[in-house]
C-alpha cells in the first residue's frame, strides 16, 4: 500500500522544516513549498492527499490556491494554517473545501493527531463536499476575528448553520461577544444572502408594541392604524429575522413566535388570515435559559424548539491568544475610518490590555482601543492611552513577576523611559526580541506579542535585518 503523500505550503523556512520533520517521522511521504507557485508545481508533480496550506503566501492568497487545488482534485484533504484567522477568512475556506484550521502558533503533537485523524476519517467516509454558494466579505461592522481553538468552532458552526439551511438557530453568549456579528455571518453564507437580514432587539420595544413591530396589523386594528403595516416576519419573508435578547421577550409573544417556527404561518394585529411565510429565525441571549425556563419566565417548549443549533460564543477572557490579533485589527480598521496612521500598539500596553479580564468583551476592546487612539499623540498605543481599568487592573499582577521593573536587555525601565524615546524603546524591544528568537520571525512575534506581519512591518521601519522569514 503506497504511504499517505502531504505537501507542506509555508513560507517560514522553519515551520516548514519542522513539519516536514514530524510528519516524515510519521510515516508520511512529505515535499515542502513556500510560495504559491512552487506549490501549484509540486501538486502535480507530487500529487498528495493532505495539504498544509499556509493562508498568507508572498505571490498568492492562500484561499485562492485553495480554490485551485480543489478544483484539481476535488478529494484532496486541506489543513489552513493561518496566525491571524478572521471569520471570513474561516467561513471561506471551510466553503470552499477546507478540512480545517491550524492556528499559529501551534503545538506539532496537535498538528500530527489532527493529521492523523483526517486520513483515518478519510478511509472510513467520503470527502463531504463543502463548496461554495458564494461569499460576502463584509457581513458587519467589525468581523469576527481569532484563531483560538473556541473561535475555530464557532466559524465551523457559521458554516454547518448556513450550508444546512436549517429554521432555527440559538447564539448564546456574554453582551459584547459579538452575537449579532455571528447571525449576519450565517446569513450572509448562506442561500438566503440576497434575501432581506432583520433584526428585532427583543429587549428594547416595549411589549405592547412588540407584536405589532413582528407581525404588522391591518387597517383599523387599532385606534391610529389608518392603513395596513407589514412587519418583520413579513418583510423578511425569505431571508432571515435576527430576535437579540431573546430571553425578555415576554411570555405571550413567546407562544407566537413558537407558531410561527412550527407552522410557518402569522396572522397580522386585526387579520383574519393566516400570512405563510419562510424565514430563517435566528435567537441570541446572554441569559441562562434553562435556568429561565425553570423559573417559568422562558417557555421550555421554545427553548428546545430553537436550541436545535447553538452557538456558544466565548468570553473574550477565555481567548486571551487572540487579543493581539483583535488589537491590530481594531487599529487597522480605525486608522481607515479617521484617517489615522497608528502602527500598533507598544509591548507593555499589549501586556495590559492581555492581563485585563474585559467584562464589556469584543465591544469593550473595540471602544477602548478607539478612545486610545483619539488620545495618542504618539505613532504607537501608548499605557498613557489606556483608560484607568485597564491600566489598574491589567497590572495587578505585575509585582508577582520576577524580573519586575527590568525592560529588554536587563535595562530597568527607569533607565529606559530616561535615556530613550518611545522609538527608541521599540528599536530595541525588537532587536531583543529578534536575538531572543535566534532570528526566528514567529517567535519574535510571539515573544512581543504581536502578528508576524505587524512584526515584519516594524522591522522595515527601523531597517532593522529580517533574519528569518
Amino acid at each position: 500500500m503506497r504511504n499517505e503523500r502531504v505537501l507542506v505550503v509555508d513560507d517560514e523556512k522553519l515551520i516548514g522544516w519542522s513539519l516536514e520533520q514530524m510528519l516524515t517521522g510519521a510515516g508520511y511521504e512529505v515535499e515542502v513549498a513556500a510560495s504559491g507557485s512552487e506549490a501549484l508545481g509540486k501538486f502535480e508533480n507530487f500529487g498528495p492527499h493532505m495539504i498544509l496550506l499556509d493562508i498568507f503566501l508572498p505571490d498568492m492568497d492562500g484561499i485562492e490556491l485553495l480554490k485551485r487545488f480543489k478544483a484539481a482534485d476535488p478529494e484532496v484533504m486541506v489543513l489552513m494554517i493561518t496566525a491571524n484567522a478572521q471569520a471570513d477568512f474561516a467561513v471561506s475556506a471551510f466553503k470552499f473545501g477546507a478540512l480545517d484550521y491550524i492556528g499559529k502558533p501551534f503545538r506539532m503533537e496537535d498538528v500530527r493527531q489532527m493529521v492523523r485523524q483526517a486520513f483515518d476519517k478519510k478511509r472510513l467516509e467520503a470527502q463531504v463536499d463543502s463548496s461554495s454558494r458564494g461569499a460576502r466579505r463584509q457581513f458587519g461592522r467589525d468581523q469576527l476575528v481569532g484563531n483560538s481553538s473556541q473561535m475555530i468552532e464557532v466559524f465551523r458552526m457559521i458554516n454547518i448553520c448556513a450550508e444546512s439551511d436549517v429554521k432555527s438557530v440559538l447564539i448564546l453568549g456574554e453582551s459584547g461577544t459579538g452575537k449579532e456579528l455571528v447571525a449576519q455571518a450565517i446569513h450572509h453564507h448562506s442561500a438566503r444572502k440576497q434575501e432581506p437580514f432583520i433584526e428585532v432587539n427583543c429587549a428594547a420595544i416595549p411589549e405592547n408594541l412588540l407584536e405589532n413591530e413582528l407581525f404588522g396589523h391591518e387597517r383599523g386594528a387599532f385606534t391610529d392604524a389608518h392603513r395596513e403595516e407589514k412587519g418583520t416576519f413579513e418583510l423578511a419573508d425569505g431571508g432571515t429575522v435576527f430576535l437579540d435578547e431573546i430571553g425578555d421577550m415576554p411570555l405571550p409573544m413567546q407562544a407566537k413566535i413558537l407558531k410561527v417556527i412550527e407552522s410557518k404561518r402569522f396572522r397580522r394585529l386585526g387579520g383574519k388570515e393566516d400570512i405563510d411565510v419562510d424565514v430563517r429565525i435566528i435567537a441570541a441571549t446572554h441569559q441562562d435559559l434553562p435556568r429561565l425556563v425553570e423559573k417559568e419566565r422562558f417557555r421550555g417548549d421554545l427553548f428546545y424548539r430553537l436550541n436545535v443549533m447553538t452557538i456558544h460564543l466565548p468570553a473574550l477572557r477565555s481567548r486571551r491568544d487572540d487579543i493581539p490579533k483583535l488589537v491590530d485589527y481594531f487599529i487597522d480598521r480605525l486608522n481607515d475610518e479617521y484617517g489615522r496612521r497608528l502602527e500598533g500598539v507598544a509591548p507593555d500596553a499589549l501586556e495590559l490590555l492581555m492581563r485585563y479580564d474585559w467584562p464589556g468583551n469584543v465591544r469593550e476592546l473595540r471602544n477602548t482601543i478607539e478612545r486610545a487612539m483619539m488620545l495618542e499623540q504618539g505613532r504607537v498605543l501608548s499605557v498613557a492611552s489606556l483608560p484607568v481599568a485597564v491600566r489598574t487592573e491589567g497590572g495587578a499582577a505585575k509585582t508577582d513577576r520576577p524580573g519586575q521593573g527590568v525592560g529588554p536587555g536587563g535595562i530597568s525601565f527607569d533607565q529606559l523611559l530616561e535615556d530613550m524615546s518611545l522609538e527608541e524603546m521599540e528599536k530595541h524591544a525588537l532587536q531583543q526580541a529578534m536575538a531572543r528568537a535566534g532570528g526566528n520571525q514567529t517567535r519574535a512575534a510571539r515573544l512581543l506579542k504581536m502578528s508576524r506581519d505587524t512584526l515584519r512591518y516594524r522591522l522595515k521601519k527601523f531597517g532593522l535585518h529580517e533574519t528569518s522569514n
